[in-house]
């Protein structure tokens, strides 16, 4: 049997955090960005974690279930 390869997208952006949560960045914020006021800019910059929702999948993506 070989083995489960991991989805290249989901590993390229997401990552785990030390307490097993799941790490990922911001959309909107790589083009177009003189329309974007400095405060969204900022705040679009820092990571977050992925929904409780969606957490399944990635982890799906990832292999890690």
């Amino acid at each position: 049997m070989p083995k489960m390869k991991t989805k290249s997208s989901a590993k390229k952006r997401f990552k785990l955090t030390g307490t097993g949560k799941i790490k990922r960045k911001h959309a909107f914020k790589s083009h177009i960005l003189t329309k974007k006021s400095k405060k969204r800019k900022l705040a679009l910059t820092h990571d977050t974690l992925v929904h409780k929702a969606d957490e399944d999948n990635v982890r799906q993506m990832l292999r890690l279930k």
